[in-house]
């Protein structure tokens, strides 16, 4: 199961609405605000690559207010739990 790690900056004011919107995404497993370079992080998890690469591409990425965002594709034979 494809599984990924989205880090998400948006506008200032913005996190708690892109966070809801993010939260009622299907894929989306879990959804924090975090301080630090990234105002969030998302993690998905799909059946596909391919769904994958939609729900990034069309369901996040064009959510109003993100102004940018950095993958992070998981390797699942490299380390984990669950």
């Amino acid at each position: 199961m494809p599984t990924a790690y989205i880090l998400i900056n948006c506008i200032l004011g913005k996190e708690e609405e892109i966070i809801k919107q993010i939260s009622q995404i299907p894929q989306v497993k879990e959804v924090r605000g975090t301080y630090g370079v990234h105002d969030m992080f998302v993690k998905i998890q799909t059946d596909t690559v391919d769904e994958m690469n939609n729900t990034i591409t069309n369901s996040i990425r064009k959510i109003n207010g993100i102004t940018s965002t950095v993958t992070l594709v998981s390797i699942p034979e490299q380390g984990g739990r669950g």
